[in-house]
């Protein structure tokens, strides 16, 4: 037998003993490539490298010690102004900075859209970009670098055994619930989300209850904490999301898909924390576990 067929044969071989993923198991797999994919690209929250306040007035953005604005990244000393007034905001470049909007060179001076707008104005200089972040009465400036450590050395976030046992079917309950939630954030502010309502399930013989937020009738986001949080998981909870309820008010779980917030990936995050009423007496022991230290 020529030594490549001997090969191939040793390695069917060698297959055969090993346990091959489900149809279940491998579109969670598929799912969670996905996944990463998101995270670990150009402008994922592995790049999240600052988040800066922007006080009232004029503020100079760049890496000279002088800037009220330091970055932290290769970038000009100086970029330009952000102007932080009541009735807006205005960017006036530098002359020669070579910073881009769309692609297009900012010569002139010009608005400024936040994330509160829609799509925020998004400023480029070379593998840095920068945009204004409005959360509540407080603005930043977010700023990603596609050249991070953090994204140059990711190697993925471990998970648990993929387990179907933590699918799970919840019922929407709407009657007697209040139509928002209070969701606190890590900056201290809490923003009244609204709500649908709140999930029933059951788990091992447990009578557990998630509040979801979203629009009725549309799909769900859930932060939730476990009793795995700062062991096996993220301290902080993690985040889930749901399809939006069928005819009989069904809504599938699916803890599997249970993900880390951007928080434990980078501290220049403004991730939403997990109501109290969302602190499940169990560990959920399904989906991402924590990345680095679990804190």
């Amino acid at each position: 037998m020529k030594p490549v067929f001997v090969f191939l044969a040793l390695a069917v071989l060698a297959g055969c003993g090993q346990d091959q993923p489900t149809e279940y198991q491998q579109s969670i797999n598929t799912w969670h490539d996905g996944r990463i994919e998101r995270l670990a690209a150009d402008d994922g929250w592995l790049t999240l490298v600052g988040l800066h306040p922007l006080p009232d007035g004029e503020s100079m953005v760049g890496t000279a010690e002088t800037c009220q604005v330091r970055l932290d990244a290769t970038a000009p000393t100086e970029i330009g102004t952000l102007d932080l007034q009541p009735d807006g905001i205005r960017f006036v470049p530098v002359a020669g900075a070579s910073v881009t909007v769309d692609g297009v060179v900012v010569s002139e001076p010009i608005d400024v859209a936040t994330d509160a707008d829609g799509a925020p104005t998004i400023f480029r200089t070379g593998t840095v970009n920068f945009h204004v972040l409005a959360r509540g009465d407080r603005h930043f400036l977010r700023v990603k670098d596609n050249a991070s450590p953090v994204r140059r050395d990711f190697q993925g976030v471990d998970r648990f055994a993929v387990d179907e046992a933590w699918r799970v079917t919840a019922r929407l309950e709407s009657e007697g619930m209040p139509p928002t939630v209070p969701i606190a954030n890590v900056l201290g502010q809490v923003d009244q989300q609204p709500s649908p309502g709140v999930l029933v399930f059951d788990m091992d013989g447990k009578r557990l209850r998630l509040i979801p937020v979203g629009e009725a009738g549309k799909s769900m986001f859930i932060v939730f904490g476990d009793a795995s949080n700062g062991h096996d998981t993220y301290g902080g909870g993690r985040f889930l999301s749901a399809d939006p309820p069928d005819a009989e008010g069904n809504v599938v779980l699916d803890f599997n898909k249970a993900t880390n917030p951007p928080c434990s990936f980078t501290p220049y995050a403004t991730c939403p924390m997990p109501p109290r009423e969302n602190l499940l007496p169990v560990a959920v022991t399904a989906g991402e576990k924590a990345w680095g230290a679990p804190h």
